[in-house]
């Protein structure tokens, strides 16, 4: 059930207040009164009416002076004002209009016409707070949006467009937001990179490296591989999150392969300009905690967990042109790759000696 409408009646004859609270309560309005016009606007502000019934003619604050403190508030700059006076109405409208009132009537009150003006403005009062709602509505909508695409813009410096469009339509969980899942970790880098850069001019360091990550940002793309991070030379990049793959393992094998061809050719101009580099890959596949990882103001996609480190250190240990895959996920495509066992490796941080592959390409 609606509320009934609050309306202040404002006037210093108390036989007119007590009239027109009669009238407006018989037909239902809440009623408030004020016998000036200091009391009226403290009234506005404390009890927020729906309309004032403001009378012209009072001592101190006249209703003209009452209805323009309204409309200089801009809490109050759309409330209902319907000004009563006893004057010439002509001479009184004009006079009220420049105030700011909406409406006129004239003493003494003709009861039909009060109803009709009273129910009229609240009418416009009504549609001017539908209106304020939707603006409010619309304001809100338009700023998750731009939230939300400032988040699509920060993820697509890690994920490939289709993901980012997918992540926007909701068709795949935010990755942002912390959660657990089966990962297939790459890294790689460039064998003979410490060297270089501590001997060639960083202009020409800055050239190998934007060549470089052009080449291996394409291919991450083309395979649906998310890109955790860029630290120089060396690139880390996830499979199955935030985009959930049926062979995450053979995605990133085939990527890792791709890249050694893009590098290898690349490492053949690099030679012809006297920079000896290669290119090492390590992949591993297990179990990471994703998510935000960072500050306010610089939050970055993540991941936490054994298998990331597991991967930079067989990228440590390959020699120019090997991607090396651990035991994990030399068992789940073993009869879709040709490899060769390279031994354990006892690699830092680690307690025990992994058991590693070299992948030599891929069968059929």
């Amino acid at each position: 059930m609606s509320v009934p409408a609050k309306i202040l009646v404002v006037d210093d004859t108390p036989a007119n207040i007590k009239l027109l609270g009669a009238l407006l309560e018989s037909r239902g309005y809440q009623v408030s009164t004020a016998v000036n016009g200091e009391e009226a606007l403290a009234k506005v502000a404390a009890e927020k009416p729906d309309l004032v019934l403001l009378d012209v003619m009072m001592p101190g604050l006249s209703g003209y002076d009452v209805c323009r403190r309204i409309r200089a508030d801009p809490a109050t700059a759309l409330l209902p004002v319907v000004m009563c006076t006893s004057l010439d109405p002509q001479q009184e409208r004009v006079k009220g209009i420049e105030a700011g009132a909406d409406d006129f009537l004239s003493k003494p009150v003709n009861q039909p016409e009060l109803f009709a003006r009273v129910k009229s403005s609240l009418r416009v009062k009504a549609l001017h707070d539908e209106l304020a709602a939707l603006n409010a509505n619309l304001e809100k909508r338009v700023t998750e949006q731009v939230g939300e695409i400032e988040r699509l813009a920060r993820l697509k410096r890690f994920v490939s467009p289709r993901v980012g469009d997918l992540i926007l339509a909701g068709e795949v969980d935010d990755p942002l937001k912390t959660h657990r899942r089966e990962i297939t970790v790459v890294f790689t880098d460039l064998r003979g990179f410490t060297a270089f850069s501590e001997t060639a001019e960083p202009e020409e360091v800055m050239g190998v490296l934007r060549e470089y990550h052009a080449a291996l940002g394409r291919i991450v793309l083309a395979h649906e591989g998310t890109v955790e991070h860029f630290a120089g030379d060396g690139v880390m990049i996830l499979f199955n999150d935030p985009l959930p793959l049926e062979e995450p393992e053979l995605a990133a094998i085939r990527m890792a392969l791709e890249m050694r061809t893009a590098v290898g050719a690349l490492g053949a101009g690099w030679k012809k300009r006297g920079h000896e580099l290669g290119f090492g890959v390590g992949i591993a596949n297990g179990y990471a905690t994703m998510g935000a990882i960072g500050f306010e103001g610089r939050r970055d996609y993540g991941a936490i967990g054994p298998v990331t480190n597991l991967s930079a250190r067989l990228c440590g240990e390959a020699h120019a042109g090997q991607v090396l895959i651990s035991q994990r996920v030399f068992g789940k495509v073993e009869e879709r790759i040709e490899a060769e066992h390279v031994g354990e490796l006892s690699l830092k941080g680690l307690s025990k000696p992994v058991p590693a592959y070299n992948v030599l390409g891929m069968r059929g």
